[in-house]
């Protein structure tokens, strides 16, 4: 199966907006230090997320990103399609060129993988992923690790001030 890249931080990057959405506008500045994505890479995928309706923009202070319906209505599936991401098990993306330009033996097996992983990801809504335990755990210490640094980097301000 192919899930690059784009596919894990689109998914990483909404489920962090819904778990935080009660918050308010999400910046992508916080999501990309929560989760380790470039901000520019985020800025990329979230236009993609924009134009297919699943987040909306906040402008101005306190601006940041929404999701534009309830988790219990967005699904795994539709972020992936969303930055254009294929669910490809077969090794010729697709295209029946497996074996010197024709369809291989097992290319329709793959192409019902492909399918059946489809399925799966469009029935987990962000809402179930919200209420998994694992999740909120992990949820947990991000927030952790994130407001910890957010203090540090004041007070680093704060010391460099005194000195200056």
């Amino acid at each position: 199966m192919r899930l690059t890249t784009k596919g894990r931080y689109a998914v990483t990057a909404m489920l962090d907006l819904a778990l935080h959405t009660n918050s308010g506008p999400v910046s992508l500045s916080d999501i990309s230090q929560r989760q380790g994505i470039s901000l520019s890479y985020l800025e990329q995928l979230f236009a993609k997320l924009r134009k297919q309706s699943l987040v909306t923009s906040v402008r101005g202070p306190g601006g940041g990103y929404q999701l534009s319906r309830p988790n219990k209505d967005i699904f795994v599936a539709q972020i992936v399609d969303a930055v254009n991401e294929s669910i490809d098990a077969t090794g010729c993306k697709g295209q029946s060129d497996c074996q010197a330009g024709a369809t291989c033996l097992t290319h329709h097996l793959w192409c019902d993988l492909s399918e059946q992983i489809h399925d799966f990801l469009s029935h987990i809504s962000l809402e179930q992923l919200v209420l998994r335990q694992d999740v909120r755990t992990v949820a947990d210490r991000q927030d952790n690790e994130y407001q910890r640094g957010i203090k540090e980097t004041v007070k680093d301000k704060i010391d460099a001030e005194i000195v200056s």
